[in-house]
């Protein structure tokens, strides 16, 4: 009995802990770099991961993981090629969801918006930060375009290697990136037997968010 009361106790403590920590901040942001800043200050492999979720013209929805390059008050940013069949879909349906699941932290973050094509500024700043060999990679990657023969594939590669031999590699035009415009952010904190902690925040007017719990 004592020891399930001490169980029941800490539970509580991490339930009022985490119901203060969503209370004390307004901002989704704010309360995103704290979790985001914990993860990279960890040993996890991949923290910048991220499910990206699309949906065609024709209400097909498709999902992959993308990495996150950068983030602030404007939006969560990530790069790609716009012929793939995610910047096919964001081109002629501009909204997407993101989800963050750190397993090891027992926790999620989800994110719906609306999404902006970065200028062209943006887009070679990352692109000139990438390994070469991924630049190279990119111009020759017709990216979810059925690949018959890999040899295919190398061959452009040691072609465009000579294209660009001794000198930098440009980036291509169809290599762009874009911004996912948060309108929703959902913080999903795991709690002891399915009691987890949801705070939902909704911008409603300007730069102003509704904070509503959830129920698990």
């Amino acid at each position: 009995m004592a020891v399930a009361l001490i169980f029941a106790t800490r539970a509580r403590i991490k339930i009022l802990f985490f119901d203060m920590i969503f209370s004390s901040e307004k901002d989704p942001i704010d309360l995103f770099s704290k979790w985001y800043k914990e993860v990279l200050n960890s040993s996890y492999r991949e923290p910048t991961a991220m499910t990206l979720a699309t949906c065609s013209k024709d209400c097909i929805p498709s999902a992959r993981v993308v990495l996150l390059k950068e983030y602030s008050k404007e939006g969560f940013v990530f790069f790609t090629n716009i012929n793939s069949r995610k910047g096919k879909e964001l081109t002629e349906n501009p909204k997407a969801a993101l989800v963050f699941h750190w397993i090891e932290f027992s926790r999620q973050v989800r994110i719906e918006g609306e999404v902006k094509l970065l200028n062209s500024k943006k887009a070679d700043e990352y692109f000139s930060s990438r390994a070469r060999d991924s630049q190279i990679s990119a111009w020759c990657s017709k990216q979810s375009s059925i690949l018959k023969d890999w040899q295919d594939f190398e061959q452009a590669i040691k072609l465009k290697e000579k294209e660009f031999h001794n000198t930098q590699v440009s980036r291509p035009d169809f290599w762009v990136g874009f911004c996912v415009i948060p309108k929703v952010i959902e913080f999903w904190q795991e709690g002891e037997y399915r009691k987890h902690i949801r705070f939902r925040y909704t911008l409603v007017e300007g730069s102003d968010w509704k904070v509503e719990q959830l129920y698990p």
